[in-house]
């Protein structure tokens, strides 16, 4: 346990609901955006700030509105239920990104660098990580498209033409 942060059973349940494709109108209850944060040395949902489908259902660029949602000043961990299209077929990938903003305090950063292992081994599966420093960057998909794939191969992300 690098840190003594432990994950919280709530992060283990909501990461099995993001997985588990559910159907009919359960599916609009769905996390699109599953965020969580540090708190009293467990890592837990921060529910305020997640996203569920329903709340991207009328948004016109779904990636901005979900980069929108990471504080500028403080650190974060993320689950992203990505949606996005290649030539052959449309892809659903859970993306981990890691959110370590300049202007977090040094402290902060360092904690949740320390204990993105214990996250991993609890989250077993995820096999994309982003890990964002600045948020400008992460205003620009490329890099996140780069991980998915590559520009060449990914056509349409979260509905967009690329």
């Amino acid at each position: 346990m690098a840190s003594g942060v432990v994950v919280d059973y709530g992060v283990v349940k909501a990461y099995m609901d993001i997985r588990l494709d559910h159907g009919g109108e359960v599916q609009c209850d769905r996390h699109k955006l599953l965020m969580l944060r540090l708190s009293n040395k467990s890592i837990i949902v921060d529910e305020e700030n997640s996203l569920k489908m329903k709340d991207v259902a009328d948004v016109d660029d779904v990636f901005s509105k979900l980069v929108s949602m990471f504080p500028r000043n403080d650190c974060r961990y993320a689950l992203y239920d990505c949606c996005y299209r290649t030539d052959q077929t449309e892809r659903e990938d859970l993306v981990f990104i890691i959110w370590l903003p300049y202007e977090a305090p040094m402290r902060k950063k360092m904690l949740y660098a320390g204990s993105k292992s214990v996250l991993r081994d609890t989250l077993t599966g995820l096999t994309i990580e982003w890990q964002v420093d600045d948020p400008i960057d992460a205003n620009d998909s490329s890099v996140l498209i780069e991980k998915l794939g590559n520009r060449g191969i990914i056509k349409e992300l979260e509905g967009k033409q690329l």
